[in-house]
């Protein structure tokens, strides 16, 4: 969906027609009619406001969770700790919570949570500008409520925590305020900057799961603004706090990350490359405990040790291949997030040829052609079929005879 027409001011009536006009509202709100009061909450309402389509829709229960889930079909996932399910309706995918409060037994633990007023619910968020709600249905429908200041945040557009323990609450914190940052550009308010400076000071991290602090870095790194994003952990010292050498801290990487990504083809993984790139100063014999610590899988994992350890080798590999045939004997065994970081550090050109044209070359012959054609079974097949894409792929051969002349050894027909 296109960018919607900015709601000069918090105007509820228009927010919510704004939001009656998403391709999923309409399915939502014909399930809500008759519902008690549910909100639209946080990041919706946000980029509601500003302008923008909503990435996702978060919906919260000002009362019992399982009536409205049960109005709006069979959820796809419940979390019972949490009071929260995942329903899809009609293509379309939201999360529904019981309005809560929270409470933290430690630094960093998951929190103990219970139910809550709206209002309180708000007041757990991370920041102002998302600590806002839409009433969607019953006698809240058409409301606008907001944590204090929030409006006034989202105005300013800035970033600020609604309490002082925030960081020190919930650490994963401190990579989100560097993820809404970038992506928003919005500024950190002082108090909220010093805050979370304080709490990587005081090694806040360590007080959560890596793989916490893995899944939110997957998400900031799979952000279209990711290299502003890391400036901003570099700023606050976060990417430092993950691993020593760990980031993109300066305008050499960052400008390296986007002709990796300029490189990489539709079928990549865009946050494996900027991991790739975040992870090349990291010591390399620390690395794949690094990766695993933060709980990524194991082909992530791969590609970007893959990625850190062969894009200089592949580079000039590829800066000395002049044939197509050479190209691809080099290239053909890399995943596609090695060739566009290798691209990256050398000539494009022979990374992009690759990525873009040479990896879709297919023969029109297979190996039941050499096995008829005489060729005993073994590896003399294979030999004789890679023989055959070398030449189609320098262009000396056109047509399904010329491949089996290229295979079998044989001057073309």
């Amino acid at each position: 969906m296109g960018r919607i027409p900015p709601v000069l001011g918090p105007d509820a009536d228009a927010l919510l027609t704004r939001f009656a006009a998403l391709p999923a509202a309409g399915p939502l709100l014909e399930r809500l009619r008759d519902t008690e009061d549910v909100y639209l909450v946080g990041g919706a309402v946000r980029d509601l406001l500003l302008g923008d389509p909503p990435l996702d829709l978060d919906l919260v229960v000002d009362g019992e969770l399982d009536p409205v889930a049960a109005r709006l079909g069979t959820p796809v996932r419940s979390h019972d700790r949490f009071a929260t399910c995942t329903i899809e309706l009609d293509g379309f995918t939201y999360d529904l919570a019981r309005a809560r409060r929270e409470d933290y037994a430690h630094p960093g633990a998951l929190p103990t949570v219970g139910p809550a007023t709206i209002e309180v619910d708000l007041l757990r968020r991370d920041f102002g500008a998302n600590a806002l709600a839409l009433g969607l249905s019953g006698r809240s429908r058409g409301r606008l409520l907001e944590a204090p200041g929030g409006l006034e945040d989202l105005a300013a557009r800035r970033l600020r925590v609604l309490h002082d323990a925030s960081f020190r609450d919930d650490p994963t914190r401190l990579l989100r305020l560097a993820r809404y940052a970038g992506r928003l550009d919005f500024s950190v308010a002082p108090a909220t900057f010093a805050l979370a400076e304080a709490a990587v000071g005081d090694a806040a991290l360590t007080t959560v799961s890596g793989a916490r602090i893995g899944t939110e870095l997957r998400l900031l790194a799979g952000e279209a603004r990711a290299t502003h994003e890391f400036a901003v952990l570099a700023e606050l010292g976060v990417d430092g706090a993950i691993a020593p050498g760990f980031g993109i801290r300066t305008p050499d990487k960052a400008a390296l990350t986007q002709r990796a990504l300029a490189l990489l083809p539709p079928d990549g993984d865009p946050a494996a490359v900027v991991l790739a790139v975040a992870a090349r100063e990291v010591d390399p014999r620390l690395l794949p405990d690094l990766l695993e610590r933060l709980a990524f899988t194991a082909r992530r994992r791969d590609t970007i040790l893959a990625a850190v350890a062969r894009a200089p080798g592949l580079a000039g590999e590829l800066r000395q291949a002049k044939r197509a045939s050479e190209i691809a004997a080099v290239a053909r065994t890399a995943p596609p997030e090695l060739v566009a970081l290798a691209g990256a550090l050398g000539p494009p050109e022979p990374a992009r040829r690759w990525l873009d044209e040479l990896r879709h070359v297919r023969l029109e012959i297979g190996g039941e052609d050499l096995l008829a054609a005489g060729i005993a079974p073994g590896p003399e097949v294979g030999a004789g079929l890679a023989r055959a894409l070398s030449a189609k792929l320098d262009g000396r051969t056109d047509g399904r005879q010329a491949e089996l002349a290229a295979a079998l050894g044989h001057a073309p027909p």
